[in-house]
């Protein structure tokens, strides 16, 4: 499948906690939109806010239990394939995918990850940036690839790491960011400004 589509494209979220780039993507992306909709939200948590914020907003809302790795891709690759579903946004999901579940949604799986990659990858980022005592920081949409927050790059944000910072202030200040940048990601791939 290359972008873009010609018609508006359908979006899945798949999340694992609060679910506020869920809400700006879907902001972003409503249903019946002309670029495209969110049309599906996952998470292997039952009690996720992402899942109860989708359905607030009309969203199918699906759990699919994490039992193994192996288990929960296949259930949700059959999910999204049924579904119709184009692109497949990470957004705070917080497992890591198999190499065989992203080459076959190879291109069509975005992360957004609250670090300027290359720097500080994986999880605590703000952590790290504060452990490193860097001036800025921010936020990176990617390609997800087989490695841990490896893939191109497709938008990054900046924010300034402030005196006193503590990690819940950096990221609250990134946060806001990646509400910028995750539909700006979005339609640059959809377009086919970008690709992996």
């Amino acid at each position: 499948m290359a972008f873009p589509l010609g018609r508006p494209a359908r979006l899945a979220v798949v999340a694992s906690g609060r679910g506020t780039n869920l809400a700006a993507l879907i902001a972003a992306f409503p249903p019946g939109g002309d670029e495209a909709e969110v049309v599906l939200v996952v998470s292997e948590k039952a009690s996720a806010p992402a899942l109860e914020r989708a359905r607030e907003a009309g969203v199918e809302a699906t759990h699919l239990p994490w039992d193994t790795r192996e288990a929960f891709e296949e259930r949700l690759h059959g999910l999204l394939t049924a579904r119709g579903v184009d692109l497949v946004c990470l957004a705070g999901f917080m497992r890591v995918l198999s190499p065989a579940f992203v080459d076959r949604w190879h291109g069509r799986l975005l992360n957004v990850h609250p670090s300027l990659l290359p720097k500080h990858r994986g999880l605590h980022a703000q952590r790290q940036a504060l452990e490193e005592g860097v001036s800025e920081s921010g936020c990176s949409v990617h390609f997800v690839d087989a490695g841990v927050d490896t893939g191109k790059v497709i938008v990054q944000r900046r924010v300034p790491v402030l005196p006193g910072d503590d990690e819940e202030a950096l990221a609250a200040r990134i946060r806001t960011e990646e509400h910028v940048a995750y539909p700006e990601a979005v339609r640059l791939v959809l377009r086919g400004e970008v690709t992996p």
